[in-house]
């Protein structure tokens, strides 16, 4: 009985620690991350895809040990109708490998993301002076490269390069020369710092040059603040461009001849007879404010 307890008593002491290191240990992390989230207005380099309306957007990313990643997102989108083509949705597909220079803080990112919206139908492209008739195929693709540095404490910096390799660049292309926009880019600066008790703020610059269409070429700035509250992520965000509007007045003003910007865009709610739509125009590209909540899993 006594060799009995003792052996008992052995393998207690032998099991509890093995047993406290088990509970301690992290869960294994999973290679898949899900997310679901609204904006009041959905907003791509500073200009509106969905005419200051709100969207839904989602996604899921898988990320490799190795660094190699592969992501799929979509939002609702008005953009494309309001050029007179069809459809209503953005399906975003991309997948590239992240990682650092030896261990070091200072990392890359390099992939290729493309932009697809489904139905996008025939779109209006006849010589009228509307944004209508900038649209050619929408579709775009990019090839991208990236350098993060790692300041520590959950903040980062990062300088991004994104260079249109589709024919054309989400469907523009010169109006005067009938040239494709192929070859377009848009160089970004980032940061997010981390304030703690689950603050953020964001920071980001950007411009975006449109190949043989200089008359499109605009940049962005915007900063932002967001909250963890526990069951997703609020986040607040102030955008403004150098775009002009020019009094968007597409009707009287031919865009070609500079007198009011392409990012001045009306709606699909009717045509008038040039095959344009007859209200509804807004610069896109003008300062907002942006509401935002999101929730990863």
């Amino acid at each position: 009985m006594q060799k009995k307890l003792l052996g008992l008593a052995v393998a207690t002491i032998v099991a509890s620690p093995l047993a406290a290191i088990a509970d301690e240990a992290p869960a294994p992390t999973s290679p898949w991350a899900f997310t679901v989230g609204a904006v009041s207005d959905y907003l791509f380099r500073g200009v509106s895809q969905t005419h200051g309306k709100p969207a839904v957007q989602g996604g899921v990313t898988y990320t490799d040990p190795s660094g190699f990643y592969a992501n799929l997102w979509g939002s609702n989108i008005t953009w494309v109708k309001d050029a007179l083509g069809k459809g209503s949705t953005e399906v975003d597909i991309s997948a590239g490998y992240k990682n650092s220079f030896g261990g070091s803080k200072l990392g890359y990112d390099v992939g290729y993301y493309t932009y697809n919206y489904p139905g996008y139908g025939s779109t209006n492209v006849a010589a009228v002076p509307n944004p209508a008739s900038f649209i050619a195929n929408p579709n775009t693709q990019e090839l991208y490269g990236a350098l993060n540095y790692d300041l520590g404490n959950n903040n980062s910096l990062q300088a991004k390069y994104s260079y249109t390799t589709s024919k054309y660049f989400i469907g523009w292309y010169n109006t005067d020369t009938a040239q494709n926009t192929k070859g377009s880019g848009y160089l970004e600066f980032n940061g997010t710092f981390d304030l703690g008790n689950g603050w953020g703020v964001t920071a980001h610059a950007g411009h975006q040059s449109v190949a043989n269409w200089s008359f499109a070429n605009y940049s962005d700035v915007n900063i932002g603040v967001t909250k963890d509250v526990g069951f997703g992520t609020v986040g607040f965000l102030v955008s403004t461009t150098n775009v002009k509007d020019g009094g968007c007045d597409m009707i009287t003003n031919a865009v070609s001849a500079g007198k009011v910007s392409p990012y001045c865009w009306g709606n699909s709610g009717a045509t008038s007879t040039n095959g344009g739509p007859t209200g509804g125009y807004k610069n896109v590209a003008k300062s907002t404010a942006v509401l935002s909540f999101n929730k990863t899993f």
